[in-house]
């Protein structure tokens, strides 16, 4: 069975950024939902990073 969960690394390459915007993300408030496994592990589940990548989505630039 494949594991649901993405490493940072995995997720920064699916998002199209970098392990350092995620790790910011994280920092201020995460917009990009994370799970924390035990006291150092940061893993992404598949579908949050779908649902971020449709949240961000505009019709227009004065749309942000």
């Amino acid at each position: 069975m494949q594991n649901p969960l993405l490493t940072t690394k995995q997720a920064a390459q699916i998002l199209g950024v970098s392990i350092a915007f995620l790790e910011r993300d994280r920092w201020a408030g995460a917009r990009v939902p994370f799970v924390k496994i035990g006291s150092r592990a940061v893993r992404y589940r598949h579908s949050d990073l779908l649902a971020y990548i449709e949240s961000c989505l505009c019709q227009s630039t004065s749309q942000y």
